[in-house]
């Protein structure tokens, strides 16, 4: 055997040596972190609270609606820390982003790629919280960033790469509300067994939905 072939032969069976020892890392091509979930599972990933609940509400938002922002604030907030945490209420999120609102589409995205990895109910109210600063820099990716961990960042920022994906379930959402009859946000629907009501246009204070959440639970 030559000289030079002697050498790269040495250098390869050094190189397997450690590699079978675990000393050296595996070059392998980086990969692309997926959504993993279709456009029909992002739905279970946008609700809090259990499927079992006797009450379930829907919720037709726009993330870059001011009425919706105060809705989430004043009512859902309450709602999810009296009759969601407690096994009451099922809520569900749906997108509905109106065309008069030109980042809520955008935000929309965001919130969905957040949902994909379990990180929904952060960035929604991160969303709502900040909706004036990215409402008018149309920046909601600091505002989302700022929310999460880089890891947790990192993977949501892959998902956004998901468009199509991501589209498909915010346009699935905009179908059932349409179907729904949906022209404002936000829409709230409350379903308890077979029955289900739509309520005001723009929703309820926390005070009048409590008091028809409770009649309910009683029936």
């Amino acid at each position: 055997m030559a000289r030079h072939d002697r050498k790269t032969f040495g250098i390869l069976l050094v190189s397997a040596v450690v590699w079978a020892l675990g000393l050296a890392e595996p070059m392998l091509p980086q990969t692309r972190v997926s959504a993993a979930v279709s456009a029909a599972e992002l739905t279970a990933l946008k609700a809090v609270g259990s499927k079992s609940a006797p009450i379930v509400i829907e919720v037709f938002s726009d993330f870059q609606c001011p009425a919706c922002k105060r809705v989430y604030q004043e009512t859902l907030r309450p709602v999810m820390d009296n009759y969601v945490a407690t096994g009451k209420v099922y809520l569900v999120h749906r997108d509905f982003p109106l065309p008069m609102h030109n980042h809520s589409r955008e935000a929309a995205r965001w919130a969905n790629a957040a949902a994909a990895i379990g990180k929904f109910e952060k960035v929604e109210e991160a969303l709502y919280t900040k909706q004036d600063a990215w409402s008018a820099s149309g920046n909601m990716e600091a505002v989302v960033a700022a929310a999460l961990s880089p890891a947790e960042m990192k993977k949501v920022r892959q998902v956004m790469s998901e468009t199509a994906m991501l589209d498909a379930a915010i346009d699935r959402d905009r179908e059932l509300g349409l179907q729904k009859r949906v022209t404002q946000t936000p829409s709230l629907f409350v379903t308890r067994g077979a029955q289900t009501e739509a309520l005001p246009a723009g929703g309820l204070s926390y005070s009048l939905l409590k008091q028809y959440l409770d009649y309910l639970l009683k029936q």
